[in-house]
């Protein structure tokens, strides 16, 4: 009984195959959905640039539009980093990341602490663009809106400082 009991335990850790797979087909959504909506934005480009039809505010919606596309691909970054990590910690070994030098080492997991850091690193990356995205709202009317942004800009430098240092 013992020995089926630990069979059963030791095989249940192929479970987290759904995760992994469910991981690849959100990051395969989120490249896809981002790549379209650029590509509908160039066509609108193109439309107020070489046939001249007028946007209001056509610069904020080109950079805003940007920032959510750079938003979610490093989003699907993260579901990528998840998904091998996932894999390579409770399936097996990837030997095509060990024996390709160009795969690097950001896709090789070692540990759980190595999975927290890189994801850490891109999530953290996540919450800039998502700051930078906030930041085309804000109305610079008041002196203490001002005072706010600094105050913002220097928290993120702050936290990627030490996301950076870290590292090392």
């Amino acid at each position: 009984m013992k020995n089926f009991l630990e069979k059963l335990l030791w095989s249940s850790r192929y479970m987290t195959i759904l995760a992994v797979w469910s991981c690849i087909v959100g990051m395969a959504l989120l490249f896809t959905l981002s790549a379209i909506d650029m590509g509908k934005l160039l066509v609108e480009f193109v439309d107020v640039y070489v046939f001249g039809h007028d946007v209001p505010n056509f610069h904020t919606v080109v950079v805003s539009h940007v920032i959510t596309a750079v938003d979610d691909f490093l989003l699907a970054i993260v579901l990528l980093i998840f998904a091998l990590g996932v894999y390579e910690l409770h399936i097996d070994k990837l030997d095509f990341i060990r024996e390709n030098e160009t795969a690097g080492k950001l896709l090789q997991i070692e540990s759980l602490d190595d999975l927290k850091d890189r994801l850490g690193k891109v999530i953290l990356m996540i919450l800039i663009v998502s700051f930078f995205k906030n930041v085309l709202s804000v109305k610079f009317d008041d002196p203490l809106n001002i005072l706010y942004m600094g105050g913002g800009i220097f928290l993120v430098a702050l936290a990627s400082y030490f996301g950076h240092k870290g590292s090392h």
